[in-house]
């Protein structure tokens, strides 16, 4: 059998509670849920929580005494330590591929080769190395598209007998049609609530079905975009990793928030880190930029989607991450609508050159040795860490929003001196 290409999804188990857990073994069996943003509505949820019905996104003053009641137990959002972890997670899968997507905190798709015998022995492997060295429980998905690796990691979770990794290339055909016949079309990654409607208007119920059907009659009804999903379903890789674009002179920096973003403010401070890391990538590759793209987005998958998305040039190609912020503000703030909940924002850099191909000649003379901001940005940060400096709304004196109220917060156990773990012995 040939060495085939795969993609696959790793994806953190209960990702929040489970970094909750790796420092606090008591928390282990119990119901544990975790708090939003000034401790408001539940966020995340434990297996456990889940079957006392605890509810998604429920208000957390208004069950709690109940919720207190069953034992469950309550955790402000530390979003320092998932943070670092999630990092620490993308360090490892690292280690087994070249080809890795961020695509949100706690999912990566990455790419791996073998026959499906040895794609499934990798994804065993890192799934052991992740939870011995990190302490964290990952599903893994695997599948010819994303698509598919997507609904391949529903399956990793929700059948105890695969131990955390499905491969659909274990499949015959047949299986795997059986498989698509119990998916609703609206359940597959990229069909919102209203497409999905519409499917079922055309006789479209299943994500069989959806596969089935005429992609250019998709297309017609819908967009490309539906088109893709119609070939990803067929296990057609329509949705290239992001650094196997075909238009590799790109940095782009973009994520998902597990929590939508509702206020202006909260965007621009997005845009000042979004802008201040896509900079310091680019003067790591020795380059500067002519173009820069932004966006935000709210979700696909909820009626009214939106998206608000611009392209600037600059007067000269640059790597200044202050000149690049302000003219993010400038161009995507008018757009951003307060009324919306963001939960995706990007920032892309692109027609690049090298640094020491631009020598600007300022005539004037008006100032020979500018200020070379990002220069010192990223000597401070390779000695100290990442979050030790920051400019403007990204600085560590501006209130972000997971500096707000948190009464239950556990200790930033891998990120402050001082609240290291400690450990015991008997």
């Amino acid at each position: 059998m040939s060495n085939a290409s795969s993609l696959a999804l790793v994806d953190a188990n209960n990702f929040y509670v489970s970094c909750e857990r790796i420092f606090n073994p008591a928390l282990e069996g119990k119901p544990v849920v975790v708090l939003s943003n000034n401790d408001g509505c539940v966020i995340a949820r434990s297996a456990e929580a889940k079957m006392l019905d605890i509810d998604m996104a429920a208000p957390w003053q208004a069950i709690a005494p109940e919720a207190r009641l069953k034992g469950v137990i309550a955790r402000s959002s530390n979003y320092e330590l998932y943070g670092d972890i999630s990092a620490r997670t993308v360090e490892i899968l690292g280690r087994y591929t070249s080809s890795q997507e961020v695509y949100s905190i706690d999912e990566s798709f990455i790419r791996l080769t073998g026959t499906p015998a040895q794609v499934t022995a990798t994804s065993r492997e890192i799934r052991a190395a992740i939870k011995k060295l990190i302490g964290l429980p990952v599903s893994i998905g695997i599948a010819p598209s994303k698509t598919l690796a997507k609904l391949a990691n529903r399956g990793s979770k929700s059948s105890p007998a695969l131990e955390g990794v499905c491969n659909l290339a274990a499949y015959t055909p047949a299986q795997l049609t059986l498989i698509l016949e119990s998916v609703a079309a609206g359940q597959v990654w990229g069909v919102g609530s209203r497409t999905a409607r519409k499917l079922t208007g055309m006789g479209i119920h299943t994500a069989a079905g959806l596969r089935d059907t005429d992609a250019v009659r998709i297309r017609k009804s819908f967009s490309v975009v539906m088109e893709r999903t119609v070939q990803e379903l067929r296990g057609i890789d329509c949705l290239p990793l992001e650094e196997e674009r075909a238009d590799k002179e790109q940095i782009q920096f973009s994520r998902s928030f597990s929590i939508p973003i509702s206020t202006v403010a909260e965007l621009e401070e997005v845009l000042s880190v979004y802008t201040q890391r896509a900079s310091a990538r680019l003067r790591q590759q020795g380059s500067l930029a002519r173009l820069m793209r932004c966006y935000a987005s709210t979700s696909p998958f909820k009626d009214n989607h939106t998206t608000h998305a611009v392209s600037l040039a600059f007067p000269n190609a640059t790597d200044d991450p202050v000149e690049m912020y302000r003219a993010a503000i400038a161009a995507l703030g008018p757009q951003l609508d307060s009324s919306q909940r963001y939960v995706r924002v990007g920032v892309s850099l692109h027609e690049f050159s090298p640094t020491d191909s631009h020598a600007i000649l300022d005539i004037f003379g008006t100032d020979p040795t500018p200020f070379a901001a990002g220069a010192v940005l990223d000597s401070i940060t390779a000695r100290y860490g990442q979050e030790s400096l920051a400019l403007g709304l990204a600085g560590l004196k501006t209130n972000r929003a997971w500096t707000m109220r948190r009464e239950m917060v556990s200790p930033r156990a891998t990120t402050h001196w001082d609240e290291l773990a400690i450990v015991k012995a008997n």
